[in-house]
């Protein structure tokens, strides 16, 4: 790490400060520059003695640090962050904790659930989601039933990231026993458990339910799976039932239909365009 890269980020009014972090960002992006790396390192590892400006803006571009750097090198001081209610930069020590995937973190997360900081409890989430733990699947189920629209989305979110039975039947707790009208994070999330939930959506769109037929409509389009278009095509065809919230049946098959077709068209493009 050289002077310039070590000083820059603590001599100099905060804005010059900032564009210097900016611009070792940029070097470690894009060309893995040892001294930039150093220096990102260094205001990981040292956090206290720098702005808490210039730690959050380096951990919302965590993944830049974790490119280049083992976990265990950063693991402690992300750690510390990820207590240290002084500092308060706990939000952004989970996104770090998360991009180097430093699974002793996980009980800290669990804990940080309760913080009545909403930023914190959102990246708490999202990190636990990336870090793909099982075993926080019972603390984040229940938050599909949280009063705040967001928790409920972060937390499904979440759940489709960690994958597995216990995370699906989370979410298809809430898909049967809808406590909101509107349930798209649910029907987006489940859509991640393909193929295993396939005949689970295929037999809710037969539900005496409109409500669950719609869902299942919009679930089984964001699958992007050519096994479910017979069925989607049926309910558009057929289906003339109405939700709570005056949806209808046909028009959430309708556009699931369009929504598996770009998931196809999407996924062929990667096939054919792999860089």
């Amino acid at each position: 790490m050289t002077d310039a890269d070590r000083d820059g980020l603590r001599a100099g009014d905060l804005e010059t400060r900032e564009a210097h972090l900016y611009d070792l960002l940029d070097r470690a992006r894009r060309f893995g520059d040892p001294s930039a790396v150093a220096a990102l390192q260094a205001l990981v590892r040292d956090y206290p003695q720098y702005h808490r400006s210039l730690y959050t803006r380096a951990m919302n571009q965590a993944d830049v640090i974790a490119a280049h750097t083992p976990a265990d090198v950063l693991r402690e001081p992300l750690l510390d962050a990820l207590a240290d209610t002084r500092y308060n930069c706990q939000a952004w020590a989970a996104m770090g904790c998360a991009a180097l995937g430093v699974r002793e973190a996980i009980p800290e997360l669990v804990y940080l659930l309760d913080s009545p900081q909403w930023m914190i409890v959102d990246e708490s989430v999202k990190a636990l989601g990336r870090l793909g733990d099982a075993s926080v699947v019972p603390r984040l189920g229940p938050l599909l039933a949280d009063d705040v629209d967001w928790v409920r989305q972060r937390a499904a979110d979440a759940l489709a990231e960690i994958g597995g039975p216990e995370a699906l039947e989370a979410l298809w707790h809430e898909f049967e026993h809808r406590r909101f009208a509107r349930i798209g994070h649910i029907a987006s999330a489940l859509a991640a458990f393909t193929p295993d939930v396939i005949p689970r959506l295929t037999a809710a769109a037969d539900d005496p339910d409109p409500n669950r037929r719609y869902w299942a409509a919009v679930a089984l389009g964001s699958t992007g799976d050519e096994r479910v278009a017979p069925v989607l095509e049926r309910l558009q065809a057929e289906d003339r039932g109405a939700t709570v919230f005056d949806g209808e049946v046909r028009v959430a098959a309708k556009k699931a239909l369009r929504t598996l077709r770009r998931i196809q068209a999407a996924v062929a493009a990667r096939a054919q365009d792999p860089a």
